[in-house]
């Protein structure tokens, strides 16, 4: 799985929990507090936990008792997860290959969630996932909330010729390997959607983008970096163009808009 930084995820906190849609994110606590759970705290298995913004975004404020299992492959964020919440929260840290479906540590979960997640997996880490949850459903019924995966959309204003050629290639390349085969990318809404449900789940989805500003410079920043990275060395796209529309867009970084497109996620054990 391609690692991230401390800074980056920091730097996108706010603009994720901006756009995190609040319906599903009550229906989320809904089910963690509601009818059918355990008289003792929930367990929150959280994939890709970073330094644990999901639990900011659900817990954060401590007043929910739940309790949590992060689980990253990097133990550096994992440890500033720790460092960051262990004195205020229940929190298991878990080190792990999130490739292997079938050997996450999901076991005990009311609620398995994830952020900016799925877009990096294949459609066999999905299906795989869907069974694993439908089997553990069988013995204590388990959830998934993901949160803010990629819809392949953005938007930049002002605009510039070179938006949507970069937009293709950036996209092609979301789908190349991120560590578990071939990514979904922008797929990864209408992939889950629709093998979540073949397993019988019922799947409530909403959009969630990033809408980006003046006060997000330091963010839109960093992304038109990343996107240019990403794309460097792309069929179609001139290396000295790219280079004049990297210039653009940072000329633009505090005064444009950026619009990404996202799409969140709630999976919840079919009434059958």
């Amino acid at each position: 799985m391609s690692g991230f930084s401390i800074d980056w995820l920091d730097l996108r906190e706010d603009a994720d929990r901006r756009a995190r849609d609040s319906s599903l994110r009550e229906q989320a606590l809904q089910w963690l507090t509601g009818e059918g759970r355990s008289a003792s705290a929930p367990l929150v298995v959280d994939l890709g936990a970073g330094t644990g913004s999901t639990l900011r975004a659900l817990g954060g404020s401590g007043q929910q008792r739940l309790n949590w299992r992060l689980v990253d492959h990097d133990q550096t964020l994992l440890e500033e997860a720790r460092r960051r919440h262990g004195a205020t929260h229940v929190v298991e840290a878990c080190v792990a290959d999130l490739s292997p479906v079938e050997a996450l540590p999901l076991a005990g979960a009311r609620l398995v969630t994830a952020s900016a997640l799925f877009d990096l997996v294949s459609s066999g880490f999905v299906e795989s996932l869907a069974t694993v949850l439908k089997d553990q459903c069988r013995q204590s019924p388990v959830g998934l909330y993901a949160a803010l995966n990629y819809d392949g959309a953005t938007l930049w204003t002002p605009p510039h010729p070179l938006d949507e050629p970069v937009l293709q290639a950036f996209n092609r390349d979301q789908r190349t390997d991120k560590g578990f085969g071939p990514a979904l990318g922008p797929q990864a809404g209408p992939v889950m959607e629709a093998q979540f449900r073949r397993a019988g789940f019922e799947v409530y989805t909403a959009v969630s983008p990033w809408v980006l500003g003046a006060t997000d410079q330091g963010m839109v920043s960093a992304l038109i970096d990343g996107i240019a990275s990403a794309v460097a060395g792309s069929s179609g796209l001139d290396s000295g163009a790219l280079r004049d529309w990297v210039r653009f867009r940072h000329d633009h970084a505090a005064t444009g808009t950026c619009t990404v497109g996202h799409t969140d996620l709630l999976v919840l054990p079919g009434r059958g």
